[in-house]
């Protein structure tokens, strides 16, 4: 493969005029110019990143970190800070954890394979992080931006959304329909992001009279295989209910899918409510009413701050992200309420 030097010496320039050429940066005379854009063609020069990265001094990298790579949540976040950072001339590079277990440590190890890549900066998506990590990684956090968890030691470079709101607007969505005898199937607990929206929806049911105690609750892990088991878990129990609350879209899907299976009707005989309005919500059967988090306004704005901080852009900034229900066809009038209706 040719080399700097190769086009350097075919042009007949020196080194350091060659690679003013290749980078676009210093001025360099017509003439010069010409002769050395003619050597790169008849060697068919390529500069590699590598030496890309040592004439601009910027590798034109993100990394991005988040817990797992699976299910429908991550991936369009992933498209959307891709699409974002390419607009942008920035190519996005890619570490994940394997779900749970020491997941602090494989988000320590994950951010720092992508710190050893070069990246300019860093996106990091989970809650196994502390405050210590951050600042760990040293003047490197100065170009960190944290999606959907906040660091008080960081917090203007931190873009997250109201779990807690989300949480109270899941319950009034039942509590607006008539539900009262209601169950619940939360993520893991662990999770800062499941907990606020778990005491946001009991919060808002105790403030209408619903004691949380007396809630059927179960903990699972996000995934649709665990929403099935916890929708027959529920209905093994013979627990009383006319809706059901998923704590995220996927274990909602999941649900569905059992209580078709087992012959319960949605909604006719059970609402079902999930959390994150991601695409498959639209498409379930029936469709999903769900709690819709703005995870493409948060992500936006938060790459537009990275690449602000990294690369001196002016991109605008805004961090106040609306909350709402979308409402489809998996939620309905709770049975009893129907009937004293008609």
């Amino acid at each position: 493969m040719a080399t700097i030097k190769d086009v350097a010496k075919l042009a007949g320039v020196g080194l350091g005029t060659a690679s003013r050429v290749v980078s676009g940066k210093g001025s360099v005379s017509p003439a010069t110019l010409a002769r050395v854009k003619k050597a790169i063609d008849e060697l068919g020069f390529r500069p590699s990143h590598a030496a890309r990265a040592l004439l601009s001094g910027t590798s034109r990298m993100v990394g991005v970190y988040i817990p797992v790579l699976s299910g429908t949540f991550y991936t369009p976040i992933l498209q959307i800070i891709d699409t974002e950072l390419r607009a942008a001339g920035v190519h996005m590079v890619l570490a994940f954890g394997v779900g749970l277990g020491d997941e602090r440590r494989q988000a320590i190890e994950g951010v720092e394979f992508l710190v050893e890549r070069g990246c300019d900066g860093l996106v990091v998506m989970t809650s196994a992080l502390l405050e210590e990590d951050v600042t760990a990684l040293g003047a490197k956090s100065g170009q960190l931006v944290a999606l959907n968890h906040s660091f008080d030691s960081m917090s203007d470079q931190c873009f997250t959304v109201d779990h807690t709101l989300g949480g109270r607007l899941a319950a009034r969505a039942l509590l607006d329909h008539k539900h009262r005898k209601i169950a619940v199937v939360e993520g893991p607990r662990q999770l800062e992001d499941n907990r606020a929206r778990i005491d946001g929806f009991m919060s808002e049911l105790r403030d209408n009279g619903i004691d949380p105690a007396k809630i059927w609750r179960l903990e699972s892990d996000f995934s649709p295989a665990g929403g099935w088991a916890a929708a027959k878990q529920l209905l093994d129990s013979g627990y009383p209910c006319t809706a059901l609350f998923c704590a995220n879209d996927e274990m909602a899907v999941g649900a569905l899918s059992y209580f078709q299976e087992a012959g319960i009707r949605v909604p006719h005989d059970l609402s079902v409510l999930g959390y994150d309005d991601t695409p498959s919500a639209a498409f379930s059967a029936p469709r999903l009413t769900s709690v819709h988090m703005p995870w493409r306004e948060m992500t936006q704005n938060g790459i537009n701050a990275l690449l602000n901080l990294c690369y001196d852009m002016r991109r605008p900034v805004t961090r106040e992200f609306p909350v709402s229900v979308t409402l489809r066809a998996s939620l309905a009038k709770a049975p009893s309420a129907k009937r004293k209706a008609a």
